[in-house]
């Protein structure tokens, strides 16, 4: 009895001080490596699994391997681009593979496990919901002003093909992002507490205004608008929608039964929003196709 009780806790001992040395890849690319030694707690008796170290590896682990998927879209030329399958690291399968190794004792090669992530709007989808034009709107722009010209391009190419599902809550500042110079936004005129001075993103306004009132004549439920201090000359008094990173949002609702699909295009100095859906839309509903 003693015997076997000193060859097991030999055998384990062993195991704990062998140099065991993990190699990680990915599409056959090392990259991470790590000692056993690096992920225990040394307890007496027997070590223990160092769980934030091991959080903190397979998160660096799934931050390489990360691919986001691609949406499908609609080119310049009107035609559908496929979308694209992403990927992300199978926690639970590289898990399972790690805790064999850390308890084998023997260097060990692994590959990173994936599984697939689909693009939230594919090909099929997006056929059918650029059918029926419910809103539209186009507004007016000086294009001597270069700055803003080019802001308002880069927001209107933030939200170009995006679909807002039924029961979903659309943001414009979630959506665009935070207009910043690293993403490629100019300073240009801008309205502060109804005064004209110059900040980084100048023009976007217009773009959040447009899309409000195409949305409002889709009959999108209005979550969050504000307007400006002072009347601004690209929409009438009233119908604008003012937007800050740090301020007010234009947020909508879409309370249809189809998903939504957003199209903005800057065309010459015209700032163009419409907005499509399914044929099907909420059949009986007051909604009318405005393609004529």
């Amino acid at each position: 009895m003693i015997f076997h009780w000193f060859a097991s806790l030999m055998l384990i001992t062993n195991i704990w001080s062998s140099p065991a040395h993990l190699t990680v890849s990915y599409l056959g690319r090392t990259i991470a490596e790590a000692d056993r030694s690096e992920f225990y707690i040394p307890l007496p008796g027997f070590p223990v699994l160092n769980m934030e170290r091991y959080r903190n590896f397979i998160k660096m682990l799934d931050e390489q391997t990360y691919q986001p998927p691609r949406n499908a879209v609609i080119n310049e030329q009107g035609r559908i681009v496929p979308g694209q399958n992403g990927s992300k690291l199978y926690q639970q399968e590289f898990t399972r593979q790690f805790y064999e190794f850390f308890f084998s004792g023997r260097n060990v090669h692994l590959e990173t496990p994936m599984i697939s992530i689909y693009p939230k709007v594919d090909s099929e989808l997006l056929s059918n919901i650029r059918t029926k034009r419910i809103g539209h709107y186009i507004t007016y722009f000086k294009s001597s002003n270069k700055n803003r010209s080019h802001n308002i391009s880069l927001a209107a190419n933030a939200l170009n093909n995006y679909v807002v599902f039924p029961g979903e809550i659309f943001s414009f500042n979630k959506v665009v992002g935070m207009r910043t110079e690293s993403k490629g936004y100019l300073k240009a005129p801008v309205i502060v507490k109804g005064e004209f001075s110059e900040g980084i993103g100048g023009g976007i306004c217009q773009v959040s205004s447009t899309l409000f009132n195409a949305a409002d004549i889709a009959g999108l439920d209005i979550v969050q608008r504000y307007s400006h201090s002072r009347a601004v000359p690209y929409v009438p008094k009233g119908r604008d929608a003012t937007v800050s990173w740090y301020g007010p949002d234009f947020q909508f609702a879409n309370t249809l039964n189809q998903a939504v699909l957003i199209r903005a295009q800057v065309l010459g100095e015209m700032l163009v929003v419409n907005i499509f859906s399914s044929d099907s839309i909420n059949a009986g509903s007051a909604h009318k196709d405005i393609n004529r």
